[in-house]
């Protein structure tokens, strides 16, 4: 049910009530690396990062090998050390557009209808976080590109954009800001990823973890609010949000080199039951010579 232009749809005005009533009101001066992309309520879809550069005064640059983040060493410190990663795992965070996505998934059969009803009421219609229901969902591949985000008058990036499709039926697997930054009850910096939602956005702050064998896994899991992990938040005007960290919910990526490929793990989590795996394949572009 639609209500008005700024309130939008009656299920995403509600859940944004569920993030005022149950979250904090903070100000984005106080609390910067809350802030990020904020969808309309009409939805977000394939081209919301052309629309929000448009309206922001930023560039988007196509066409450059772009990482989601520009270097693993920008997340160093005390908890994490970036020379002991693998090389073909650094390569893939930092230079994502270069690699090619296949990709698996598999739901926890109590948590199915969990998945059916989100894809119902929010995903499909939102066109933003369609994770795979099935295997054919993702059977004919997605598209990847990665778009950096530029300060059109500083010359500066400002996120890396992530946008992800399935071919077979065109439905946005998710359209997410990457950046990094830190937070308050963590001792280094964090990969952060903004999904913008309907007046609003969620954001996933992930730690980074170097395990011996090289791979790399990042973790959005903590305490409570200021940890890594997961927030929605809601826009209520002059630089406040309503924000809501969600303790229950975590999620694990782990990257890894697996004979001559890059492999990924992705297991999410919900009060301490694993709901959904996801796993990728992630292979090098070949592209042709030029001339």
């Amino acid at each position: 049910m639609w209500l008005d232009d700024a309130r939008g749809h009656l299920v995403d005005w509600s859940t944004q009530r569920w993030v005022q009533w149950t979250g904090r009101r903070v100000s984005l001066s106080e609390y910067p690396w809350l802030e990020g992309p904020a969808g309309k309520p009409e939805g977000i879809g394939a081209k919301f990062f052309e629309a929000y550069a448009a309206e922001h005064g930023l560039q988007i640059v196509r066409g450059e090998r772009s990482g989601l983040v520009r270097d693993l060493g920008c997340l160093a410190g005390p908890r994490f050390d970036p020379g002991a990663v693998d090389a073909a795992v650094a390569d893939f965070y930092e230079r994502t557009s270069e690699y090619e996505l296949d990709a698996w998934s598999h739901w926890s059969g109590f948590f199915r209808p969990f998945g059916w009803a989100l894809a119902a009421l929010f995903s499909r219609r939102l066109q933003q976080l369609n994770v795979p229901l099935t295997g054919l969902d993702t059977s004919r591949g997605m598209t990847s590109e990665v778009m950096p985000l530029v300060d059109a008058a500083r010359g500066e990036p400002v996120f890396n954009a992530w946008v992800r499709q399935m071919l077979a039926t065109g439905d946005v697997i998710y359209a997410g800001a990457y950046s990094t930054c830190e937070i308050p009850n963590y001792s280094g910096r964090c990969v952060r990823v903004v999904f913008p939602l309907p007046n609003g956005n969620a954001i996933v702050m992930m730690r980074p973890v170097a395990h011996k064998d090289g791979s790399v896994s990042m973790v959005s899991a903590g305490d409570g609010f200021g940890s890594p992990g997961f927030y929605f938040t809601v826009r209520c005007g002059d630089g406040m949000v309503w924000a809501r960290y969600l303790k229950s919910l975590r999620e694990t990526i782990h990257v890894y080199s697996n004979a001559g490929d890059v492999r990924a793990d992705h297991l999410l989590t919900l009060w301490g039951a694993t709901f959904l795996k996801l796993h990728y394949r992630l292979r090098g572009r070949v592209r042709e010579a030029p001339g």
